[in-house]
């Protein structure tokens, strides 16, 4: 017999009784009723009721250990009485009667519990992270995360992708996060950096040939965390792919995004081809361009009918440019005026909005605006946004953008209060056609809106021609109800191109060939057309373990604030390490210096 184990604790059937068996794991749970002691054995495939005989050495050794204890027992598998089977376990048609035991190793009194789902604050599970991922639903995460990333594997390699590695030491470079930087020991005062993402080095990846790379890539940014972001490092399936347009870049990253989601989800799953978003009009229509296509509300522009209307506040602001954005929520007339007035102080607070005006369709028109407004203006305002009787119409008044985001969020708010978010679904679109440039609100400047290196849409000739607020860029984005999962571009793989765009930013051709030069020398010796994205893993596995939090899915998380509490990152070093490095501290004062200009050159 196995010295540990000859099954694991979920494996135990019926078919399994009357062999003599050995499981080893943790006690789980133990309950003690008087002459006979049952265990919850558990391991990380299951559970298996262990009973100990009254007056035993097994019965006072197992009663002596604590929870989460490792033991090893050894047995006959027994059927349970009809009136003890528990339908909830693989293994509830049986239990193990124990012959022997072995305590192979003592726990400690535990910090917080391990078996149920008692909440525990987040400190304690980090801290703990070793015991929090013995947790049944923690574990349940990161066993899926295993699961979704072989699974990434076997299907880009089925694609005809062949996976790389590239370096995890590089060059610092200029882009949209800070660096963490890694001082070198044999070059003095020279530093490595951690690769942001692999940009650089797949796109040099195409240029030698290789038509299809993939890895599933760590990255490293120094930025603050979000819940749909860890702070420090992340993983995401980065790929490229050579001779390439945008729609075969889409037509081959589709089947394996809808693959992996049908593959780990019974939810519906927006089949390929994904629907096809422009910039503009995601923001127009949604409010963002990270759109949840599974809220049904959509936002209207209605600047034409203010413009004329008795609403003054809206019409003066109207004839200066400004634009007015509805959106219904159907129903809403049956909320009371309190709902209104919290929406309006929510508005002014969360959204820095003067105010948020209203109609309310119930028989006639009521709100704030309604005697502002003829019967015409109110007919159209309904039939524009589909309002009927019985719902409400919200309206934002300010700069384009402004009002897009503001009814963004509204749309949000409302599609949460009033239960419109379709359930069990994960809804997929592209969004394309993004703005090569943008002008920078404080200084005035035209600068890159998103990639410096997507590939303008027209070529050299737009950005010699065009206006360049007009350009658009290769650009796309592919998103998953609300959340982003990746950008990607057809790259700019023409020097020629490439040092024009930058020159419109504002950079001269010495400072991009001094931050560049190696991706501009090896585009001289011949590159092929090429694009490809980058999406996370860490957020796909979020979403198909239908978690809010991305900790959840990542085995050691930092905290917030990019602590790691298990280990105690960052730490002081020695003296001794510090003069091998060269490195003198000096500690900065509080305030934060002043940021360089930056540019985002990752996905």
């Amino acid at each position: 017999m196995h010295l540990y184990r000859t099954h694991s604790c979920g494996a135990l059937r019926a078919e399994h009784i009357g062999a003599q068996v050995r499981l080893s794991g943790w006690i789980n749970a133990k309950r003690d009723h008087g002459q006979l002691l049952f265990i919850d054995l558990r391991d990380r495939s299951g559970i298996t009721q262990i009973v100990a005989p009254e007056r035993s050495d097994e019965l006072a050794a197992l009663s002596g250990a604590r929870l989460e204890s490792v033991v090893t027992v050894t047995g006959t598998v027994v059927k349970r009485s009809q009136e003890t089977v528990n339908p909830k376990l693989n293994t509830g048609e049986i239990e193990l009667q124990v012959s022997t035991v072995e305590i192979q190793s003592e726990a400690v009194t535990l910090p917080f519990p391990v078996a149920g789902d008692q909440p525990i604050g987040e400190d304690a599970r980090l801290r703990y992270r070793f015991l929090d991922l013995r947790r049944e639903e923690v574990g349940r995460n990161i066993l899926l995360r295993s699961k979704v990333i072989a699974s990434i594997r076997r299907r880009m390699h089925e694609a005809g992708f062949v996976e790389f590695q590239t370096p995890i030491l590089t060059a610092s470079s200029p882009e949209g996060a800070r660096d963490y930087l890694v001082p070198s020991r044999l070059h003095p005062g020279q530093f490595y950096a951690l690769p942001q993402a692999p940009q650089q080095f797949k796109q040099l990846l195409m240029v030698a040939g290789f038509d299809r790379y993939f890895q599933i890539a760590p990255c490293f940014r120094d930025e603050d965390a979000r819940a749909d972001r860890s702070p420090g490092e992340f993983y995401q399936l980065d790929l490229e792919m050579a001779f390439v347009d945008q729609e075969e870049v889409f037509a081959t990253i589709e089947p394996v995004l809808a693959g992996i989601f049908d593959e780990f989800s019974d939810w519906i799953v927006t089949p390929a081809p994904f629907p096809r978003l422009t910039y503009k009009e995601a923001i127009t229509t949604y409010g963002s361009d990270k759109p949840d296509l599974r809220n049904p509300i959509h936002i209207f522009d209605v600047s034409d009918v203010f413009r004329e209307s008795g609403f003054k506040t809206f019409s003066a602001a109207v004839r200066d440019g400004q634009v007015v954005r509805a959106l219904a929520a159907p129903g809403a007339a049956k909320r009371s005026r309190n709902y209104f007035d919290q929406l309006v102080k929510w508005a002014r607070s969360e959204l820095r909005s003067p105010g948020l005006a209203y109609l309310v369709i119930d028989g006639e028109s009521k709100g704030p605006v309604a005697k502002f407004l003829s019967k015409e203006d109110v007919r159209i305002l309904s039939e524009r946004t589909g309002a009927k009787d019985g719902d409400a119409i919200f309206f934002f008044c300010a700069q384009e953008y402004v009002a897009a985001r503001q009814a963004g969020a509204l749309r949000q708010r409302l599609g949460d209060d009033f239960d419109l978010i379709e359930k069990n679904a994960y809804r997929f679109c592209w969004v394309v056609d993004y703005p090569m440039y943008e002008r920078e609100e404080k200084t005035g400047n035209i600068e890159f809106s998103h990639n410096p290196f997507s590939m303008p849409q027209g070529g050299l000739a737009a950005l010699n021609t065009k206006d360049p607020l007009e350009i658009l860029a290769y650009q796309y984005d592919v998103v998953c109800n609300g959340i982003e999962l990746s950008s990607g571009a057809i790259r700019n793989h023409r020097p020629d191109i490439m040092l024009r765009a930058f020159e419109i930013a504002g950079y001269s051709a010495d400072e991009v060939k001094e931050r560049f030069g190696g991706m501009l020398q090896a585009f001289a010796y011949g590159a092929p057309p090429h694009g490809g994205l980058a999406p996370g893993v860490d957020r796909m596995v979020m979403l198909l373990a239908d978690q809010q939090n991305i900790r959840e899915v990542i085995a050691f998380p930092m905290t917030q604030n990019a602590l790691d509490l298990l280990m105690g990152a960052p730490s002081q070093v020695s003296e001794q390490q510090l003069k091998d490095l060269h490195i003198r501290l000096e500690l900065p004062p509080d305030e934060e210096p002043e940021e360089s200009k930056t540019i985002d050159c990752s996905e």
